[in-house]
């Protein structure tokens, strides 16, 4: 089967995805039924394209349709397009990206009112944020603390931490590249950007686990991984943030004898690292144990 049109960079896509989520939104395969995480979700928020993170449903028309994959009633019709679908020997309307061309799912007209629509979506084609107008905004944390391939693993499967991001941060260059980063001569940090909803998980605690999963003692090093882009460090967004770091490396210092060479900075600019270095663990089934 041909994949979907290539309005983005189809080998960044196979890196930024992983073999299962390829299949489906640019191969158009499908999930099987009641086995997405999306299926029973109910939590309020957008849901978007994985791909390219086009916005496209929101949780306000979210239904339980019983069919097994997440439904919805209504759509922002300038997010989708649709598409006549006679695969697999049926005629059914496909429902496609708008912005990137992948396959998200197809459209039947069995919903409920208002609309009669019921758009059956693939969870594994969807991401989701907890960020509608009126709604508890989900907050950012960065760390650094080495190679961010394990610390992204570990971050992501934290209760309350609705996405992960490895990029570079804290350097002067912009839009650099993984290769201008390890040259050492851009100054960034391998970074984590942690999206987290504090009604479920606080700062304090992202931190305790930002201590349990590196040794801030190392300078400029994990381990074997050694330079400048290694090192321990807290990025702040805000204040509140800055007063809770100070207050944990303290503690941390007084526990260490003041071994602790972790550097507190305001974030700057964050870089998205390459496809590939996105969820690198998960796309080659590692696990890393977490301490959550």
């Amino acid at each position: 089967m041909k994949p979907a049109k290539k309005n983005l960079n189809e080998d960044g896509l196979r890196q930024k995805l992983t073999p299962e989520e390829y299949h489906v939104m640019r191969e158009k395969g499908t999930e099987l039924p009641f086995t997405g995480k999306y299926n029973i979700h109910k939590e309020k928020g957008t849901y978007s394209c994985k791909a390219c993170g086009n916005k496209i449903f929101s949780s306000k028309s979210k239904y339980d349709s019983g069919c097994g994959w997440p439904s919805f009633f209504n759509v922002n019709k300038d997010a989708v397009e649709l598409k006549k679908d006679l695969s697999h020997g049926m005629v059914r309307t496909e429902v496609l990206c708008k912005k990137c061309g992948s396959h998200l799912g197809h459209l039947f007209e069995d919903g409920p009112h208002p609309t009669g629509a019921r758009y059956c979506i693939n969870s594994i084609a969807l991401d989701f944020e907890g960020k509608e107008p009126g709604l508890t905004k989900t907050k950012k944390a960065a760390f650094g603390a080495g190679c961010f391939w394990g610390i992204e693993e570990i971050f992501r499967n934290v209760t309350g931490v609705t996405k992960t991001t490895v990029g570079y941060m804290g350097g002067h260059m912009k839009n650099p590249t993984y290769e201008d980063v390890c040259s050492g001569k851009t100054e960034h940090a391998e970074v984590v950007m942690v999206e987290y909803d504090p009604a479920k998980i606080t700062y304090r605690a992202l931190l305790d686990i930002f201590w349990e999963i590196h040794d801030p003692t190392q300078k400029d090093r994990q381990g074997p991984d050694v330079g400048r882009q290694y090192r321990s460090a807290i990025f702040l967004f805000d204040e509140s943030q800055k007063s809770e770091a100070l207050t944990s490396i303290s503690e941390k210092q007084e526990r260490l004898g003041g071994a602790v060479t972790t550097e507190v900075v305001p974030a700057a600019e964050f870089w998205e690292a390459e496809g590939y270095h996105q969820k690198y663990y998960e796309k080659r089934g590692i696990t890393k144990g977490c301490p959550r």
